[in-house]
């Protein structure tokens, strides 16, 4: 069965209404792979079935066998809010410098556009405007105050 026509009838069955896809601004369905300690690897299984329980989450293997492919919308989930789930669940995520530094990255990021998009859109015309009012108002040129007579050295 196609996996978007298995989330609608789950989310049919629990009742979940969706906006319809085009409702969405472009550029909020984040795809992420989740990596997991490559010691641990019990624990892949079990967070896959955890993370595939999320209504509107969207879960597959990932590239590498210790990681979880992940999509979802920015304006359901954050990927800072699902890696939080898993460790208080006791999973152990990948430690490593790189792992650490995309991972801030991605949190950085994604919180970012999250308190973006709750921002009304800036008017750039009428700020425009604005502007010239006050720069109209402000004096221009080579304006000094000191006297001529103490301008001029002599």
């Amino acid at each position: 069965m196609n996996p978007e026509r298995a989330r609608q009838l789950r989310d049919q069955e629990r009742g979940i209404q969706r906006p319809h896809p085009l409702a969405l601004q472009a550029g909020t369905k984040k795809h992420r792979e989740i990596r997991f300690n490559k010691v641990k690897h019990w624990q892949i299984p079990e967070a896959y079935a955890l993370l595939e329980s999320l209504p509107g989450l969207e879960v597959a293997p990932g590239s590498q066998p210790n990681a979880i492919a992940v999509s979802y919308e920015i304006t359901e989930y954050c990927m800072e809010a699902l890696e939080q789930l898993l460790v208080d669940r006791g999973f152990h995520l990948d430690s490593t410098l790189y792992c650490k530094l995309i991972r801030a990255l991605v949190y950085f990021s994604e919180e970012t556009q999250r308190r973006n998009l709750g921002q009304p859109e800036r008017l750039i015309k009428k700020s425009h405007e604005v502007y010239s009012q006050a720069w109209e108002h402000h004096p221009h040129g080579d304006h000094d105050d000191t006297p001529p007579e103490l301008r001029e050295y002599k």
